[in-house]
């Protein structure tokens, strides 16, 4: 039986927040999304559909993930980011106790949007029969290199191959998931 929605969103949200906590993939995400522009909120729920669902996402049904959720990204997301990472340095008052207070609610409030955007991807994803057998780490590897591929042509460059040991990193990760 086919997870309903909102089991989908849950599961989706807790295989983010899993993987995102082992030791080394925060910063391969952060590496990617600095570096190339990646929405790790969506790089991760295209890992999860791959192992828990075992969906293997074309690039097109990735394109329009992407489209589904990046005005939510553009207009909401990534602007709370900026806020909580502009609040580090300044402008005065800040960098403060009191300031490093309102970080932190900023923070929260950044976190709970990155959830709302998860749900918005978890209810998208494609409904299709999985593959047979579980996905091997060539698959997941090949996937999340098509995110990635995505955001470094939106900007108009080429990938960089500093940028694979952090995939490395993550399909790592979620191959743990597979075992």
């Amino acid at each position: 039986m086919k997870p309903s929605a909102s089991e989908l969103d849950a599961e989706s949200w807790a295989f983010a927040l899993d993987i995102y906590a082992r030791p080394g993939v925060a910063d391969a995400c952060l590496s990617l999304q600095r570096e190339a522009g990646v929405d790790v909120m969506l790089l991760l729920v295209i890992a999860f559909a791959a192992v828990k669902l075992r969906i293997l996402l074309t690039p097109s049904e990735i394109r329009e993930l992407d489209e589904a959720c990046r005005p939510w990204r553009e207009q909401i997301v990534r602007p709370l980011r900026a806020i909580r990472s502009g609040l580090k340095s300044g402008p005065l008052p800040a960098p403060s106790s009191e300031t490093e207070q309102f970080r932190s609610k900023i923070k929260t409030v950044e976190l709970a949007s990155e959830r709302l955007q998860n749900q918005l991807l978890a209810e998208r994803l494609p409904q299709r029969s999985p593959k047979p057998d579980a996905v091997a780490a060539e698959e997941i590897h090949t996937i999340l290199g098509c995110v990635v591929t995505l955001f470094v042509e939106k900007r108009g460059t080429k990938p960089d191959a500093d940028l694979f040991p952090s995939i490395a990193k993550i399909v790592d990760a979620v191959m743990q998931e597979v075992r």
